[in-house]
This record gives structure tokens, sequence and C-alpha cells, in this order.
């Protein structure tokens, strides 16, 4: 059973707007390597500061995606995010049904 989630992931500020979308290119391609779908476009926020210093750096590149996976699936995409050197922090979270069924993403169950 595919199950909703959301996948924010911030890259470092070190680079610049070519590389970061190199990078965002990559992901999206890992996540349709084991099979989940990408509902939508990748939420591309942009540079933003950040509210205290992580790992000595000031600002980084939001990204947030929908994704569609059965489960245990992004186990891969989450260890190769956890050591790439360009990735500050990322956060997968499974999405609630309801919350799913608002985004669109999958149908309501009753």
């Amino acid at each position: 059973m595919k199950r909703a989630y959301e996948l924010m992931v911030i890259l470092s500020g070190d680079l610049d707007d070519n590389a970061a979308q190199l990078q965002v290119k990559a992901i999206t391609a890992s996540i349709n390597a084991v099979g989940a779908s990408i509902h939508g476009n990748p939420d591309w926020w942009g540079k933003r500061r950040f509210a205290y210093p992580i790992n000595k750096k000031e600002d980084g590149y939001y990204v947030v995606y929908n994704l569609e996976a059965l489960g245990g699936a992004l186990n891969e995409v989450e260890r190769t995010l956890r050591i790439a050197d360009e990735v500050v922090r990322h956060k997968l979270m499974r999405l609630p049904d309801h919350e799913a069924a608002r985004r669109g993403m999958m149908a309501a169950t009753a």
C-alpha cells in the first residue's frame, strides 16, 4: 500500500543556484529510482537565512517534496541524504491520511 510523505531538504548555502538545482535534480532522480512518485513539482523555496548557525553555516536552500511510496521504500534515499556533504538537514515525515487527501495526493478513506 502506498503512503503519502513529505520530504524537506536543506542544501548548503555555500552552493551557487545552479549547483543547488543540480542537487535537487539528483534527489528527484534518487526518489524516482526507488519507485516512489513525486506529487506535483518539488516546492523550491530558494535560499533562506537560518534562525541560528547550523554546522557553521548561516543560510541554505530549502526544497519540499510531496511523495507517494511504499513503506520502507525511501530508506535508501534517507541514507543517501544523511551522508551527502551538500545536505545540511533533511526531514521525512509520513502524512496522515486526511492531510494527504486534503493535498490531493490520495483518495480519502472513509
